[in-house]
């Protein structure tokens, strides 16, 4: 896979107040590889955003997605490879002042794994989103997705703002069943 070439690559939920996105693709390298690529700080620089710190299980870190300006720290909940990887996440007090998003909150990020054949199936679920945010949510982490797609072909990332207001307007569609 090299784009979404215009699929919507995500479901959107809601659990216990909060929102979950789920989003599942299918990647063209072998499940060691896209492990990797989702847990080595150098490889994930690439695609998603700067990891400092320790990515085993209880380990503490923090991220910095350059696209948002977002800076959290994180600690490693489950850490199963090369099938499972769950974390957890909050965006610093600086960050959000800097930011016009809601104020800080968890979210649980979690990546699984399945080899098929050649390729590997990748579902990432994030759960405690803000409802009334959510379809920024969905549209960002597709776009992460797209991005790692990108990465493992050996390109560039290609989210464009045409691609993010495309986005946003599926995700708003989905989203509006269920508020």
């Amino acid at each position: 896979m090299t784009s979404s070439g215009g699929r919507v690559l995500g479901r959107l939920a809601a659990a216990d107040g909060a929102g979950v996105v789920r989003i599942e693709d299918r990647y063209d390298t072998g499940i060691d590889d896209l492990w990797t690529a989702v847990t080595d700080p150098d490889r994930l620089a690439r695609w998603y955003g700067k990891v400092d710190g320790d990515l085993r299980l209880g380990g503490a870190f923090t991220l910095y997605v350059e696209a948002a300006d977002l800076h959290s720290t994180g600690r490693v909940d489950v850490c199963e490879p090369p099938r499972n990887l769950r974390v957890t996440t909050r965006e610093t007090d600086e960050s959000a002042a800097r930011g016009n998003g809601p104020a800080p909150f968890d979210t649980t990020i979690e990546a699984t794994l399945t080899a098929d054949g050649a390729q590997t199936i990748l579902t990432i679920e994030v759960r405690g989103v803000p409802l009334d945010k959510i379809e920024y949510f969905g549209t960002g982490w597709q776009i992460h997705a797209e991005n790692l797609a990108a990465y493992l072909a050996g390109g560039e990332p290609t989210g464009t703002e045409e691609h993010w207001t495309e986005l946003v307007a599926a995700y708003q569609a989905m989203s509006a069943a269920i508020r």
